[in-house]
């Protein structure tokens, strides 16, 4: 080979060196890039890809710190799990300590579910279940029920003989109550937002003979009393730790942007009546469907119909503030503290069942 030749070979062969390290290092960074804006994501509380199950990222990249203080209410070593799939919509987690399970309902399936802790198996609770909605236990241990077609407040006593609590009020019937909470006295507080007679999914299409009123069943004489009667569409409800404050949903502006988006608050007078109403927090995008309180008083709130970046459970502090956020696939409707500890947080959403353990409990009852 003649020598201009062989400089020729030689020049051609450095230059295409030269274009592997370039196209190695473009790969790199571009790698390098794509790893980052995922780090970044998941630091903001991106959702994690549920189509692998299996995958568990310690701390949980859907476990948003929007505030520092919320840092000592995070578990880091501890993921949300999803234990059932397969519901329409699901609602009312009310955890059965004595008997280690969880009840929620599936409202368009007409039926109440039963979760157990000790094999994760899901089984039937009630069906029908007259399109239950939200569910509570009270100090005996019974559970109490809102029931969107029958209209009305149910007691299941401990030998399963189902009591009517409430059906009407002066001589019209319920909405179809949503949401309910008992108070330490014995009274039983519940809301009537009515979605159940505005279709036949949820319950059957029917027509609104009463407003939009939470009640209160008074735990000796059986009286209803209307607690709060202007509010378009209460929704969830809780006590404060201490019960001196009771906390209500407005989801009307999920049915209207211009509507309310607001969690009110009420000082809780003699365990019997409310004063001084007022907006807790507003919810911004979306609205808050149901609610807890933990032993610190912040609220967790199931908070949905705000975007894919919204849905998910809001922690917000006494004060009002955001501090957290659960980022869920799915659309939460009502959530509750249960297991041994009362440190594992159960969320009822759109079609499944999360749980997540948290490093606070649940005020002691619901």
């Amino acid at each position: 080979m003649a020598h201009n030749e062989r400089a020729m070979t030689e020049r051609q062969q450095n230059i295409n060196a030269e274009e592997r390290n370039t196209m190695r290092r473009r790969t790199f960074m571009t790698t390098a890039a794509a790893a980052g804006a995922s780090l970044a994501a998941n630091s903001l509380g991106a959702a994690k890809d549920w189509s692998l199950p299996t995958l568990v990222k310690y701390p949980d990249p859907s476990i948003e710190i929007v505030h520092p203080s919320f840092a000592k209410y995070r578990q880091g070593n501890a993921a949300i799990e999803r234990l059932y799939t397969g519901a329409r919509w699901a609602e009312g987690p009310v955890w059965f300590g004595d008997g280690r399970y969880l009840v929620f309902s599936d409202i368009p399936n007409n039926r109440l579910l039963r979760w157990v802790e000790e094999t994760g198996e899901v089984s039937v609770f009630r069906h029908p279940s007259n399109y239950a909605n939200g569910n509570t236990r009270d100090r005996q241990g019974r559970l109490i029920s809102c029931e969107h077609d029958s209209r009305r407040v149910t007691r299941t006593e401990l030998d399963g003989k189902v009591t009517v609590l409430a059906d009407h009020y002066q001589g019209k019937p319920f909405n179809a109550p949503n949401d309910v909470v008992v108070h330490s006295n014995g009274g039983i507080w519940f809301t009537d937002p009515g979605y159940g007679i505005m279709s036949n999914y949820e319950g059957h299409k029917d027509k609104f003979e009463l407003p939009c009123n939470v009640y209160r069943i008074d735990p000796k004489s059986g009286a209803l009393t209307v607690v709060v009667g202007d509010m378009r569409r209460p929704n969830g409800i809780c006590f404060s730790p201490d019960e001196k404050l009771l906390y209500i949903c407005d989801t009307s502006g999920a049915d209207s942007p211009e509507l309310s988006h607001d969690i009110r608050v009420y000082d809780v007078v003699d365990g019997e009546r409310l004063a001084n109403g007022r907006v807790f927090v507003n919810m911004g995008a979306g609205v808050a469907d149901g609610i807890r309180s933990d032993v610190d008083g912040n609220i967790w709130a199931g908070a949905g119909w705000g975007g894919e970046d919204y849905n998910g459970v809001h922690i917000i502090s006494p004060a009002g503030q955001l501090i957290g956020r659960i980022h869920l696939p799915e659309i939460p409707a009502n959530l509750c503290f249960g297991g041994a500890k009362r440190d594992r947080l159960f969320v009822a959403a759109s079609t499944s069942l999360y749980s997540l353990y948290v490093a606070t409990t649940g005020a002691l009852w619901p």
